[in-house]
């Protein structure tokens, strides 16, 4: 493109991050002819384009459809945004089908959205963005794109009375599209989807419309569907804006007239023209963003808070008290704590009462009295400050209460149940330790903070850490020492499992080859010396647009038997004792863009040898046919998890098979990912799901991972939440952790060691380290029985103790069951650890059963006072109940 020296940005006030630095803008103005609705003043344009490498491909069709609408705007190329001001002085903006967004970028959209600027956007808006550009995304537009819908649907208008500007007859049609979810009170649904709960189609806020298509494309929708939408949404927000005629301060001053280029997309091999599709990397520090959207409440903001987002805010202030308690209940019965008092010495007699005192349940020190009563206060006070209008004052508080209550973690103390502890123990990590003594420190750590289980990586890119005889190259930056044989060692040596971790069907690595200075496009040593194996998307890619990894064909015969030798390689060769697949799945994909994966040899010939069709043939629109493609690329990735799982057993029954999946709701993963691992988990070929819930909250992380906890489709596979640690506070994290304890999970995985720090250690050493009172303790995939009553001896001992100090309100006629029947699954459990079978098995989950039914009875009282705790113990029976149906299975006792 030419730069135009008349776009100039003046430079009129500091980024909020850093100093704006000057950029001239690329900008193409097309001047037609200005319908009366929204005429502009003469020679201005009326909206700008944002154009960005995504929708480079679909520019044809939205610049057609642009200059039919008889309305002038100008083009802004997305790469050289880089403050509010390049955003240009029209009051509209629109984002067609723009999935990748900076910090930076996004950061100058709602600093330009401030002093008045409308914002269009259409399709899955900042789906491929990072976490907190999307969270900041979904508070500028309202709502966010869930998931694609399968086929064409009609569009029409919504159930509840529709704004004039969105209810004209050439508005309504076919078009394929997906689900838009409202994230705020002030949203509104303009018009909805003819299927299921009539979901969104088109959602407004005030300064927004967000599109559920991709606005532009022939294959979503119409010429004059896609223009009648435009024109409309255009209208109402220059309508809205009208009593603001001034140019938005510190935009951009003129547009050019010159026609903007496409992207320069490379020329030589196809490997070029993929990484010039893809977004360059950032190199601006994440907490940038994270300091704008922190926790989803921006201290400063004076935005409304509606009724639904005030009394979200109550019940996360509650819920947080009530974790505390939880933890300071488990903390005060914990043996190590009760051993560490006996033991101990004190300094004074004051000393001696306050140490005494905080073993016992319920303890809480005046400060932590002061801090939930505060709390408490301030939930029941939010609604009035709302009231009020007052809604910065009430964004703070809740912030630094939170902050306070985060302090009252009982961080000090032994907390942890019987659990898997996990950590994935990553590449960067191990190559800087060295040599197996630096690999030791690392393996010190892990054992201090009370780690059980290291997901340990071994083959990332198709280069194994070790050496192998079957690959053809070990990685390059591991030299005279092998990793992997040192980590079993140092794992072993202190109580630890170790499992291979392994990147299954991603073949290789752009930001790797960086780091081991080879040609950015050279697709892994694997590919390298047997291209048949590659796999690539509908346009003749092997790495997708925008992401950084080609894969592997999973339909090839021989690359499945490379898979399966290099796997049993591993867990021959090595004492490792587990294997987990990574990256089991195909890249990501939308069908509704066009935008399709899986199309190798392999594929493509036993496709049509089945169905007489060349897939690559076939469009999302051919129902039936495509579902047929989804179901046999699906089927590849269901298959290969079987042959491994086959291989496994045949190696070692103690070898145990875990999957890194995405949480993603079942059909939206199947349709862009290919990854059904209910299918794997109801067959039994796997024993742990480790889902990646990633989340900078713990309402976000808990909504991500209920459903999953709770899911009844995952047989008797263990479910271990992932937690990222990434940006992430310290207590924060730690809130995290106690959530899962509080849910009906068998434990964790933090991603990942690179990321502990000094204080995290303290934490975690204090809270589930080792200590030498304690005996050594059951991990849940390796012992299931003896983790179930050693995790029922925790609850026994909560409930006996608040008997004892008459804070457990049960009737007293119906004490003396309640005691008996403890006693009874007491010892069911504890015969069928010491000796499991198959009569044992029976009748410890028929005793169970029996006191399930009945808690919620005795609970009855206690349940009007203390829900959430009531709730927790119901948790952890039915995390005794899992733990028996997945000892069952992997001991054979049936």
């Amino acid at each position: 493109m030419v730069k135009n020296q008349e776009c100039a940005t003046k430079k009129t006030k500091k980024h909020r991050f850093f100093i704006i630095s000057f950029n001239l803008l690329i900008i193409n103005c097309f001047s037609t002819l200005n319908i009366a609705q929204v005429r502009a003043a003469n020679d201005e344009p009326v909206f700008s384009v944002v154009q960005s490498k995504e929708n480079t491909q679909q520019w044809t069709g939205i610049t057609k459809r642009l200059q039919s609408l008889g309305l002038k705007y100008c083009v802004i190329s997305l790469a050289e945004i880089k403050t509010a001001a390049d955003w240009g002085d029209r009051k509209v903006l629109f984002l067609p089908n723009v999935e990748t967004l900076t910090p930076t970028q996004v950061i100058s959209l709602e600093e330009w959205s401030s002093k008045g600027g409308n914002i269009i956007a259409s399709g899955p808006v900042g789906s491929l963005s990072a976490p907190g550009v999307r969270q900041l995304l979904r508070s500028l537009l309202g709502s966010y794109w869930g998931f694609g819908l399968a086929g064409t649907q009609q569009i029409k208008p919504a159930n509840t009375k529709s704004p004039a500007w969105a209810n004209q007859a050439q508005m309504f049609g076919k078009i394929r599209g997906g689900v838009l979810v409202a994230d705020s009170a002030i949203s509104q649904a303009a018009a909805v989807w003819n299927a299921q709960d009539n979901p969104a189609a088109v959602v407004t806020t005030e300064r927004s419309t967000l599109m559920g298509w991709r606005w532009g494309t022939d294959i979503a929708s119409t010429f004059e569907l896609d223009n009648a939408w435009l024109k409309a949404a255009i209208n109402r927000h220059l309508t809205t804006s009208s009593q603001n005629r001034n140019k938005i301060p510190g935009a951009t001053a003129n547009c050019s007239t010159t026609i903007a280029s496409a992207p320069d997309k490379g020329t030589g091999s196809r490997e070029n023209t993929v990484n010039s599709q893809l977004p360059t990397p950032q190199v601006e520090p994440i907490d940038q963003l994270e300091q704008t959207v922190h926790w989803n409440v921006q201290p400063n903001s004076n935005t409304p808070i509606d009724e639904r987002e005030a009394i979200a805010l109550q019940q996360e202030l509650e819920n947080l008290i009530s974790r505390i308690e939880s933890a300071d209940l488990a903390a005060s019965v914990h043996p190590a704590n009760v051993a560490e008092a006996i033991i101990s010495k004190p300094q004074s007699l004051k000393e001696e009462e306050t140490r005494v005192a905080s073993t016992r349940p319920g303890f809480t020190t005046p400060n932590k009295q002061q801090a939930i009563a505060q709390a408490r206060l301030v939930a029941k006070n939010i609604p009035q400050l709302i009231a009020k209008k007052n809604y910065a004052l009430a964004r703070q508080q809740w912030l630094a209460t939170r902050a306070s209550l985060w302090k009252h973690f009982p961080i000090n103390r032994r907390l942890a149940p019987a659990e898997i502890r996990a950590v994935w123990l990553d590449r960067g990590t191990i190559v800087r330790a060295g040599s197996e003594k630096g690999l030791a420190e690392v393996f010190d750590r892990l054992a201090q903070s009370g780690i059980n289980t290291v997901f340990f990586e071994t083959i990332n890119a198709s280069y194994p850490i070790y050496p192998s005889k079957v690959a053809p190259q070990q990685n390059s930056l591991i030299r005279g020492w092998n990793p992997l044989a040192s980590g079993v060692k140092l794992a072993h040596e202190r109580g630890m499992e170790l499992h291979a971790w392994v990147w299954t069907f991603a073949a290789g690595n752009q930001r790797h080859n960086q780091i081991i200075n080879v040609n950015p496009n050279y697709p892994g040593p694997v590919l390298a010396a047997h291209p048949d194996w590659a796999n690539y998307d509908n346009k003749g890619n092997t790495i997708p647009p925008g992401q950084t990894k080609p894969f592997f064909d999973q339909a090839n015969p021989q690359l499945r038997q490379y898979l399966l030798k290099l796997f049993a390689e591993i867990v021959t060769d090595y004492q490792v004792d587990g294997l987990q697949l990574d990256y089991i799945r195909y890249p990501f994909q939308d069908p509704s863009a066009g935008r399709t994966y899986g199309y190798g040899k392999a594929a493509r010939a036993q496709f049509q040898q089945l169905t007489g069709v060349d897939p690559l043939t076939i469009s999302p629109t051919q129902t039936d046919l495509w579902q047929k493609w989804t179901d046999f690329r699906t089927q590849q990735v269901d298959s290969f998890v079987a042959d491994v799982s086959q291989m496994l057993r045949q190696k070692g029954e103690h070898l145990i098979l875990s999957v890194a999946v995405f949480p993603l709701p079942e059909q939206e993963r199947i349709q862009k990912l290919q990854q059904h691992w209910e299918v794997w988990a109801r067959r039994g070929d796997i024993d742990l799901i480790v889902p990646m819930t990633y989340a900078q909250d713990t309402a976000r992380f808990q909504r991500l991972a209920q459903p999953w906890i709770a899911s009844t489709q995952l047989g008797s596979t263990l479910l271990v939440p992932g937690i990222r640690l990434l940006s992430l506070p310290n207590l924060a994290a730690f809130d995290q952790l106690q959530l899962i304890r509080d849910l009906p999970a068998s434990g964790y995985a933090l991603f990942a060691a690179e990321n502990f720090n000094s204080d995290l250690l303290k934490i975690f050493s204090s809270t589930q380290g080792k200590v030498q009172p304690v005996a050594s303790e059951p991990i849940p995939h390796r012992q299931p029985f003896q983790t179930a009553i050693a995790r029922y001896a925790a609850l026994k001992r909560e409930w006996q103790f608040l008997i004892q100090n008459e804070q457990l309100p049960i009737p007293g006629t119906t004490i003396s069951e309640f005691n008996n029947q403890i006693e009874v699954v007491d010892k069911a459990l504890g015969q069928l650890a010491a000796a499991p079978s198959a009569t044992k098995l029976l009748t410890a989950k028929a005793t169970l059963t029996r006191f399930q039914s009945k808690f919620r009875i005795w609970m009855r009282e206690v349940t009007l006072n203390n829900p959430y705790q009531v709730k927790v113990w119901e948790n952890r029976l039915a995390t005794i109940e899992r733990l028996l149906r997945y000892g069952e299975r992997r001991s054979r006792l049936r």
